[in-house]
């Protein structure tokens, strides 16, 4: 099957002015379909060309000669679940199962804005900020470039892209601003719950 660039399920302005219509074109329109245009360039008359993202990223993870694979699956795969863990109007404290998980595990959604914010900020070069669930328990986890918690048999729940093409237009170099703005006004905390639940 042939990988493909999801739909937005917003307008390319729609999360502005936190992230501008600008970035979404260049991030997604640019970066994002490059990922999927080269994996399906390099998957194509091998054993994964019928594969789906998942079984790819999870089939060339370790396997250093298949790394051009990996590295582009596994991004056309993030950047697709960055777009979903946000939406026009969002962020701030969520309700649900989420807001009684984040509690429970962090101590206060206070405490998890603290630590996901570190781990964006502490992310050096290029990565992902995660919320996961490991063993049933909430986490946070970074990594770096491509890497995705799916190689690791671990669920995500929320990720913040913190490579530069992300927030540079907007930001420059201030990433915990976009941090900042990214969970105050971005979280689409409604797919969250629907991971989670």
């Amino acid at each position: 099957m042939a990988i493909s660039l999801p739909v937005l399920v917003y307008e390319k302005s729609a999360l502005a002015p936190y992230i501008s219509q600008q970035t979404i074109e260049y991030h997604y329109g640019k970066h994002h379909n490059a990922y999927v245009t080269n994996t399906n360039k390099l998957i194509e008359g091998t054993d994964l060309a019928d594969q789906d993202l998942e079984t790819i990223i999870k089939k060339t993870s370790e396997d250093a000669s298949k790394s051009s694979i990996f590295n582009n699956a596994a991004q056309v795969w993030n950047h697709s679940f960055y777009w979903s863990c946000m939406k026009p109007g969002g962020g701030g404290p969520p309700s649900g199962i989420i807001a009684e998980r984040i509690t429970a595990d962090f101590g206060s959604y206070e405490k998890f804005v603290e630590q996901f914010k570190d781990a964006g900020m502490t992310q050096f070069g290029s990565g992902w900020a995660w919320l996961i669930l490991r063993d049933n328990h909430l986490e946070l986890m970074k990594t770096s470039n491509a890497d995705t918690p799916v190689a690791h048999g671990l669920k995500p729940l929320l990720t913040a892209d913190v490579w530069e093409h992300a927030y540079y237009l907007d930001y420059q170099n201030r990433r915990a601003d976009y941090l900042g703005s990214f969970l105050e006004h971005l979280v689409n905390w409604d797919f969250v719950n629907s991971l989670i639940s």
